[in-house]
């Protein structure tokens, strides 16, 4: 069995809640960083994505990618928010969440 090198990439990312930056360990970063990545990656029209900002109020999806803004219909619409509110609520410290607001670069 041959092993071969696979490069990982880097990520900055930053997520406030209900307004509030909340801190991230690593592992968390990556994670929240991979996943909002795979699920807007998912979107037509989406590739090669640099810099990501995903915001939600009343469980509205607004997502921008490398500075553009994606318009989504309401199916991706909730499965995106119903999926990072469940993901967003395990973490320490975050309870009832009204909205939230993830950044990534990918580095």
């Amino acid at each position: 069995m041959s092993s071969h090198h696979q490069s990982r990439e880097a990520f900055e990312t930053k997520l406030w809640v209900n307004g509030t930056l909340v801190g991230l360990n690593p592992f968390v970063e990556e994670f929240l960083a991979r996943t909002v990545i795979g699920a807007v990656s998912a979107l037509k029209g989406v590739e090669d994505i640099k810099a990501l900002e995903l915001d939600v109020e009343n469980d509205s999806a607004r997502i921008k990618v490398n500075g553009t803004e994606i318009t989504i219909t309401p199916f991706p619409n909730d499965v995106i928010v119903k999926t990072f509110i469940g993901l967003l609520s395990t973490l320490k410290g975050v309870d009832k969440i009204d909205g939230f607001k993830v950044v990534v670069r990918v580095l």
